[in-house]
């Protein structure tokens, strides 16, 4: 073993780096340590290239081990599954910073496999997982244009911090932006934040980024004691004789292919400029006369169609100034809202920019309905959820349907964060909430759409929203030192352009960020720009938002289940609750409200029907009431005996109506008057020191005529009991 190891610190914290130990049959592994957290990160690539695609293969899987946090899966198998929406988070972390730094052309199965081994919240799984994962690729011998680091930003009192710790983010911080770069650019942005301005945010990433740059110099330094030479990879060299006969056969079409605004119009043109380039560049005979050599040079014909649109698409907007649907760069498509058109559903919204198209609904629900979160991390419940979906016919086609994709978590995650930083506190407003996001149409930036539509459905359902949220996805061309920026993309321009660059926020902030490039990076100026311009078009946005609903109502949706809320003493849970839930279920039993109660003696009641929640809460308060003397009770009989009758006042409370408080007139049997089950209206004549209730029926019955009261019975003397033999009195004789 040749083990070489580097550390420095970072954010307070030792970060280690060490390959040569583990995992020595991978092209490379790097073992991370970053306080008490241990990654191993492998990196392994396939010596040829898969046949027959056009992109880079390559993954990224983020194993969770809960044996990390010294916790054995929930699961009924008890171990691991399907990688978490978590791990499918972080995953997509690492990915989306290295995956453009492979060389074009580069078709290797490539695949990146972090191992959390053990977990420590001071020091952040997911940086150290992304940090392995850049320098175990630029040390290997896989062409990597890197090396790559990771680090996260928070802000504690004006302060930012690098890398805070689970809990500062949770509790503290104002902001947790993840920054992804090389030592000269950045790569990727994601993160939230509680209304902050754009130039604090710029602030941030900036701050991370020369973080970055001093991860990516010990990385380098590992490369020199242990680094490998890289592979011999030689680009695919561009034909020129063929991509101009290429561009000669299919440029007309596609300039009027990409000067149509509307999409499956514009991809109808597109099909016939590829249709009628093929047709005159490869002979139709190779066909059936030789498969191979036809899919082989129509393969070819296809890739430079490709380029010719990328260039013509590009040049059209840095030179003429013009974008595909005609828009200049800062204008945002034209918009329509909707509010409350579900009568049914607790809140919801139909957004619609250009062709891009999302519907929103909000589903109010009691702490039954909270999800359970049993993580590495964490034990929670989680109050607020954002699911996202996208159907294959919102592009137009058939595809896959159930499940979520990997793009689908991503996406719902990102509009999750930008939603659930306004969202009032559960004190405040104490429903489990679930928003699902429909994309019926998408030609660009549909979770942005989904931000705009979900802040809607909210304030429709009656969530005390305090201000809606927008979001806007900005592209970049650049070409040299030739740059446009776009506020509002199309698919296209995402597809075709260099940068997607989403933001969401209110008037005053932003709560949402996530920037993805397909270049070696931007630097802070495109960023300051693309941020300044995004703002511009999230203000007008909001605008039109406001023409359908700008301020929650007043009231929540007649389907969705009310939500009152009193506090009990910690002390007296037990008595709501019962021996073994026996008193909470003959509540819910009686009046059909669910009833929640928390550690801290929250409780809440909820139900659709205002009179059941009302007489549920009526319940719990009697039996935390206390009977008071002269107070007068309707309670109900509950055992007679021959002295007198026991009345139930309360939940648990329960006096004695001696049979001489019964009537005025003498009684001999108590039966000649009260039965169980009666009703009878008593007053409270006394509560002793025991908690004994002493009752009167008479004493709330008009006196009778003539009635004359008993004289008061004199105490007897200290020791008289008479002829009980009590002590002090007679004793009777013993045999």
């Amino acid at each position: 073993m040749n083990i070489q190891t580097v550390s420095m610190e970072l954010g307070g914290k030792k970060l280690t780096l060490e390959t040569g130990k583990m995992a020595k049959q991978a092209d490379a592994s790097v073992y991370v340590s970053y306080g008490d957290t241990r990654v191993l990160v492998t990196a392994c690539s396939a010596k040829d290239p898969k046949p027959g695609i056009d992109f880079m293969p390559l993954t990224v899987e983020y194993a969770e081990r809960f044996y990390a946090a010294g916790k054995i899966p929930g699961s009924f198998p008890k171990r691991e599954g399907r990688p978490t929406t978590e791990a499918t988070l972080a995953a997509r972390m690492i990915d989306r910073p290295n995956r453009p730094l492979f060389p074009e052309g580069y078709h290797h199965d490539t695949q990146v496999i972090a191992t959390i081994m053990s977990l420590d919240h001071e020091g952040d799984a997911e940086v150290a997982a992304s940090i392995g994962a850049g320098a175990a690729l630029h040390i290997s011998n896989i062409p990597f244009n890197g090396p790559t680091a990771m680090v996260k930003i928070g802000r504690i009192g004006g302060q930012y911090i690098v890398n805070p710790s689970w809990k500062q983010l949770q509790e503290e911080s104002d902001m947790e932006i993840v920054v992804s770069g090389t030592k000269n650019a950045i790569m990727m942005v994601e993160g939230m934040a509680k209304e902050v301005p754009e130039d604090q945010v710029l602030e941030a990433i900036l701050k991370g980024h020369e973080e970055i740059k001093k991860v990516c110099a010990l990385i380098e330094d590992l490369r020199k004691k242990a680094g490998v030479e890289k592979r011999a990879f030689t680009p695919v060299e561009t034909n020129a004789d063929l991509l101009k006969k290429v561009e000669s056969q299919a440029k007309e079409l596609l300039i009027k292919s990409l000067k149509t605004k509307e999409k499956q119009e514009r991809y109808k043109l597109a099909g016939e400029a590829k249709e009628k380039t093929l047709a005159a560049l490869v002979p139709a005979s190779l066909k059936d006369s030789d498969p191979t050599a036809y899919a082989t040079q129509s393969g070819e014909v296809k890739r430079y169609f490709e380029l010719v649109q990328f260039n013509l698409m590009r040049e059209m907007i840095l030179t003429d100034k013009i974008r595909i649907d005609g828009r200049n760069s800062t204008t945002i498509r034209n918009i329509t809202v909707e509010a409350g058109l579900l009568p049914k559903v607790h809140g919801s919204s139909l957004f619609t920019r250009g062709e891009t198209q999302v519907l929103a609904a909000v589903t109010l629900g009691t702490a039954d309905d909270e999800q359970i979160i049993d993580s590495i991390y964490v034990n929670t419940m989680k109050k607020f959820m954002l699911h996202y979906n996208f159907p294959p016919y919102s592009v137009g086609e058939t595809g896959r349907f159930g499940g979520q994709s990997r793009r689908e978590i991503g996406h719902g995650a990102l509009a999750e964060r930008s939603i659930e930083a306004m969202m009032p506190k559960h004190e405040a407003f104490p429903y489990t909430i679930r928003i699902v996001c429909e994309t019926l149409e998408s030609n660009g930036s549909s979770s942005m759409g989904s931000v705009c539509s979900a802040s809607m459905a909210l304030m429709d359902a009656g969530v005390p929203y305090p201000k809606p949220v927008a979001g806007i996805a900005m592209g970049l061309i650049k070409e040299g030192s030739r740059i446009a920026i776009l506020s509002d993309i199309l698919g296209d321009e995402d597809h075709l352009g260099d940068m997607d660059f989403k933001v969401a926020g209110t008037k005053d902030g932003i709560t949402g960020i996530q920037m993805d490039i397909k270049i070696e990076g931007v630097d802070g100026n495109i960023m300051k720009t693309a941020l300044s311009q995004a703002n511009q078009g999230r203000i007008h946005i909001l605008g039109e938002m406001s023409k359908a609903i700008s301020t929650a109502r007043d009231d929540l949706n007649d389907n969705a289940p009310r939500i009152t809320s009193i506090k009990i003493p910690t002390d007296r849970i037990g008595e709501i609750i019962g021996p073994s839930g026996k008193m909470i279920k003959s509540i819910v039993a009686a009046t059909g409200a669910k009833v929640n109660i928390d550690d801290d003696g929250t409780c809440n009641v909820s139900s659709s029907d205002g009179e059941a929640a009302k007489k549920a809460i009526e319940m719990i308060r009697n039996i935390l009431a206390d009977v008071e003397v002269g107070q007068v009770y309707k309670g109900l009989v509950k055992k007679i005996t021959d002295f007198g009758a026991f009345v139930g006042l309360l939940p648990n409370k329960d006096g004695l109506l001696h049979i001489s408080e019964i009537d005025y007139k003498r009684i001999n049997n108590v039966t000649d008057v009260l039965k169980e089950g009666d009703e009878v209206e008593v007053k409270v004549l006394e509560v002793d020191s025991m908690g004994k209730i002493r009752l009167s029926r008479k004493a709330l019955l008009p006196i009778p005529e003539g009635y004359v009261p008993p004289a008061p019975r004199e105490p007897r003397p200290q020791g008289d009991r008479g002829d009980r033999g009590g002590r002090g009195g007679p004793q009777r004789p013993r045999n």
